[in-house]
């Protein structure tokens, strides 16, 4: 495939020399090729004597000519963590290998989904019976309501449900149902919460600026987030202020329940409960964004976890069970505005696609065999433990929680209450931290503000693994 070495576009831009795209596919690795880790037991060292990522370098570097900053997601350019991305190969249970065939344990997860671990093999058999059956329908499929029925059936808020395709895509359209159903347009969020990428929610946390609701990337009008009103995590206060000084005019809150697209901040005991009771005396709706709770803290998610329901709840990453998927749902009145039940309008050509169902269904069905968050709790307690001791005795100051299947620590004393807390970790120690970690053969988010994730397929020698690396990283960078 030499198609990048002869197209005038690309060779004009100077892909072809130098880029490593015929290596890419001379010297593409085969499961017979491929480096002696593929058949490494769960126990193997994480260590390695020589870390080489040579291929990694070449396809980031021709994928620069191709794509923003080379990557398909601003994160994944290590920007956050200095050098150059991992280029991935191939998943399988608790492991990634990248192009170079070096192995890591993941924490990453794709950034949420794999749960039950990548490529679980119940999960490829079910996809592979529903590829025979065609890749997308547009047209209602059984799997829809297969799915619908076990997401209302654990989930506490949901009665009704809409699937789409991405987490941005829910928290996009739940707004929009949130003001159709209030007659309201503004909108609280939390600094440091993250509810996708759409116009209203790009909105600079921090003093001064939230007042102004000035947006947080160009091309996003003022207009647009004039209406998006901010507040602090874990501060009833703030959002008693809000209230008041904005009477009759805001259709709800939107929450990251544990947050963890700011680094790992669980809420403190009352501040989910005193949304609740806001949101109700103010006749405003109050929304969970599980997209990366959901299912993934309990069954049910964080409002099942903490006993605290909304009205409204996005979904996302498990629910697809490693393919692209978003939802949204709650009380059944609110639902009935959404088209075509009702009059707000929202579509998706690929949404309730066959084979998303079909993965997000296996998924849950392993979820919900006897003793699986039992298990998860304990893994990933004994992890973040064993990290915050590591970092301890190598006189590194850290501080971080876990919640089942979720963790995160901040290179700081602490404690971390919301976003403005976060911004004291070290990053830059944390840098030096991801580069020791990824030469041990551990994969770490590559920022400083991202939560971390286990799965089902983290062993307990993964984890014995995953601390010894810890413990010889910290040292070294202390």
């Amino acid at each position: 495939m030499d198609w990048a070495w002869a197209h005038p576009k690309l060779v004009a831009r100077g892909v072809a020399a130098g880029s490593g795209w015929k290596l890419l596919n001379a010297h593409r690795l085969s499961p017979s090729s491929a480096d002696p880790v593929l058949s490494a037991t769960p126990s193997a060292p994480v260590s390695t004597p020589v870390f080489n990522t040579t291929r990694s370098q070449e396809i980031f570097a021709a994928a620069q000519h191709l794509m923003p900053g080379g990557v398909s997601s601003p994160v994944r350019a290590f920007r956050s963590v200095g050098g150059h991305p991992i280029v991935f190969d191939r998943v399988s249970g608790a492991y990634a290998w990248d192009v170079d065939g070096n192995r890591y344990i993941d924490y990453v997860g794709s950034w949420g989904p794999a749960i039950c671990g990548h490529a679980h093999p119940d999960v490829i058999a079910a996809l592979h019976q529903a590829l025979e059956k065609g890749t997308s329908f547009g047209a209602p499929c059984e799997l829809e309501n297969q799915l619908a029925t076990m997401v209302i059936e654990a989930v506490p808020s949901v009665e009704m449900v809409r699937f789409v395709n991405s987490g941005t895509e829910a928290c996009m359209s739940v707004l929009r149902l949130m003001r159709a159903f209030t007659g309201r347009e503004k909108l609280i969020k939390f600094e440091g919460c993250y509810h996708g990428h759409a116009d209203m929610f790009l909105v600079k946390a921090g003093s001064g600026v939230a007042t102004l609701g000035l947006p947080d990337s160009p091309g996003v009008p003022r207009s647009v987030t004039a209406n998006t009103l901010t507040a602090p995590y874990n501060c009833l206060e703030s959002v008693k202020e809000l209230f008041a000084a904005n009477p009759g005019e805001i259709a709800g809150v939107i929450v990251e329940p544990v947050v963890g697209n700011a680094g790992f901040i669980p809420p403190e005991p009352g501040f989910l409960e005193g949304l609740r009771e806001l949101t109700r005396e103010h006749g405003a709706l109050l929304v969970f964004d599980e997209v990366m709770t959901g299912f993934r803290i309990s069954y049910g998610g964080a409002q099942a976890k903490f006993g605290v329901t909304p009205d409204l709840t996005t979904m996302g990453k498990v629910i697809g069970g490693g393919l692209p998927v978003g939802a949204y749902g709650g009380r059944a009145d609110i639902m009935a505005m959404v088209a075509p039940a009702g009059p707000m309008y929202q579509a998706g050509t690929l949404s309730g696609n066959p084979l998303a169902m079909t993965a997000g269904i296996k998924t849950l069905e392993l979820l919900k065999q006897p003793g699986t968050y039992e298990r998860l709790e304990a893994i990933t307690r004994r992890l973040s433990d064993g990290i915050q001791e590591a970092a301890m005795n190598a006189g590194v100051p850290i501080t971080g929680s876990h919640i089942s299947a979720m963790f995160g620590f901040f290179l700081c004393p602490g404690p971390v209450r919301n976003f403005e807390d976060a911004k004291a970790t070290d990053s830059q120690r944390f840098s030096r931290l991801h580069r020791a970690m990824l030469e041990r053969g551990v994969y770490l988010a590559p920022s400083s503000y991202e939560a971390g994730f286990t799965s089902l397929a983290h062993s307990d020698a993964d984890i014995d693994d995953t601390l010894m690396a810890f413990r010889e990283a910290l040292m070294a960078i202390a």
